[in-house]
């Protein structure tokens, strides 16, 4: 998708509709600056409210994925291209967020082993001492629990039984025994229970 030509095209249809940025924003719920980061290709509506926006524009959603008017003749091709290239950002989206996770997960360790060193090794007082090694352990486990909650988002797990592959809870992935990114869970399709990997992709 390009998000400039879809900027611009969100720019023309308000225009066409006789609404300022402001009075688009207000319509949506949202900030004026939203709107104008959509019309310069900074940004994509949110798909919480692109069926309303659609709506206020006149225009259907895969119109507004194209970023022009979408002949019918033309319509189910540009659908499936569109889906096409949601599913590809999404996929590279998640990869970004699963080496993000790798990243965090390697500071959090750096930043307990640090702080338990400094502890460790400098001369300070007793208090000092176990407010650091305090300090250094909370912020491991706050960079652990981002990094899950990231883990969770990011992609699907494949229960081996079935096949299934969904989006678990946050409790879920948190409590489940772990090798890697491969957890153990209950599949919510056949009810049982397996070491299920990490994917990117639903199917």
């Amino acid at each position: 998708m390009d998000q400039v030509k879809i900027g611009k095209f969100i720019a023309r249809c308000r225009k066409k509709e006789k609404l300022t940025q402001m009075q688009l924003a207000e319509k949506l719920g949202i900030t004026d600056r939203a709107v104008s980061k959509w019309e310069r290709g900074l940004t994509m509506p949110d798909s919480s409210i692109m069926l309303e926006l659609c709506g206020i524009l006149k225009i259907t959603v895969n119109d507004l994925l194209s970023g022009e008017v979408v002949i019918m003749n033309n319509y189910n091709e540009e659908m499936e291209k569109n889906l096409l290239d949601m599913v590809r950002q999404k996929e590279q989206a998640d990869k970004r967020l699963l080496r993000a996770e790798v990243f965090i997960g390697f500071t959090s360790v750096a930043i307990l082993f640090a702080f338990i060193a400094a502890a460790a090794f400098l001369e300070m007082e007793a208090w000092l001492r176990a407010v650091l090694i305090v300090t250094g352990f909370a912020l491991f486990l706050a960079g652990c629990l981002y990094a899950v909650r990231i883990e969770q988002v990011a992609g699907y797990y494949e229960c081996q039984h079935c096949r299934h592959r969904y989006v678990p809870s946050y409790k879920a992935v948190n409590l489940a025994q772990h090798m890697g990114r491969t957890r153990k869970m209950k599949c919510p399709k056949c009810g049982k229970r397996s070491w299920q990997k990490k994917v990117l992709t639903k199917e």
